[in-house]
């Protein structure tokens, strides 16, 4: 099943509104609609759960930017990237672990029960892809779901075929 990008883009900015309680601005830039070859409902998981993620652990009045873009190898990246507090180095690799939480006090918080990157992380590997993490304290994170060429082709092309 081929699963299209864009219109996935379209339905997170509907879900994100849902997701964010707090004033948050989400923004989406997508470089060329694609389509995804993969199961819709897994894809659709994965990228929920990037946006929840993003939603609950960024302050309100800053900002969220969900970012489609192909990369020079064929494959593609959909980022998540926030302006939020940002993530200590040391706990960047243990993210994705199950239940694994930075801080048990604000988790409990704002909700979640710690699976969310784990399935993401999961969803990926599926698609034999993988997540990518990157933060910096006081800056902001970026999350993203890295999908291989052969899962990818741009909409013009399968409208054509």
């Amino acid at each position: 099943f081929f699963f299209q990008a864009e219109d996935g883009i379209r339905d997170i900015g509907v879900t994100g509104v849902q997701t964010c309680a707090l004033p948050i601005c989400i923004t989406a830039s997508i470089d060329k609609d694609f389509e995804i070859a993969g199961a819709r409902s897994e894809l659709r998981i994965a990228l929920d759960n990037l946006l929840a993620n993003a939603c609950r652990h960024t302050p309100a009045q800053t900002s969220i930017l969900v970012r489609l873009s192909a990369q020079s190898n064929g494959s593609l990246r959909l980022a998540v990237i926030d302006d939020g507090p940002g993530i200590a180095a040391e706990h960047l690799p243990r993210l994705a672990e199950r239940f694994y939480r930075v801080d048990q006090g604000r988790s409990r918080e704002s909700g979640g029960t710690g699976l969310g990157l784990t399935i993401v992380r999961e969803v990926a590997q599926r698609l034999g892809g993988g997540l990518e993490i990157a933060s910096v304290p006081g800056e902001g994170s970026s999350f993203s779901l890295l999908l291989p060429a052969a899962r990818i082709r741009e909409r013009a092309q399968a409208v054509a075929a």
